[in-house]
């Protein structure tokens, strides 16, 4: 079987991708299992044109660093055209692969992520009109 690799976006214009590693495992809730797809798991930045990226993933965040691939990968799609001739043959339809983008470089995320929850702040209460202040002592 003959697969035919073709790029219609034109010799050095195809949309840049990025591969994005992080060190452990990511874990959707169980109310989110049945619908994974395009689901917002966190915010990925650049601060500045730096090579370094944040992800804040709830309340964490991770530092990263821009880093090039030895070899740059494609990103394809299979699309499958059946033979007209023989429509009902499976092993007449011809596939070809679309190149949609290519990944040069990755993100790479390996430190544990900071908090952004710093300790609870103190709750102050209101004072009432002509209650006395605790905080003064009469001697």
């Amino acid at each position: 079987m003959q697969i035919q690799v073709k790029c219609r976006c034109g010799e050095g214009k195809c949309p840049e991708w990025a591969i994005v590693e992080l060190q452990g495992v990511v874990e959707a809730q169980s109310s989110f299992l049945d619908r994974l797809q395009n689901l917002e798991i966190g915010r990925l930045c650049r601060p500045s044109s730096q090579e370094n990226y944040t992800f804040t993933v709830g309340y964490h965040e991770l530092s990263g660093s821009k880093v090039p691939l030895k070899k740059p990968l494609l990103v394809l799609k299979k699309n499958r055209d059946l033979d007209p001739d023989q429509p009902n043959e499976l092993n007449s339809s011809r596939v070809e692969l679309e190149v949609i983008g290519i990944i040069r470089y990755r993100i790479l995320f390996k430190t544990r992520p900071k908090a952004l929850i710093s300790k609870a702040q103190p709750v102050v209460k209101e004072k009432k009109a002509g209650e006395p202040n605790p905080d003064v002592s009469i001697k």
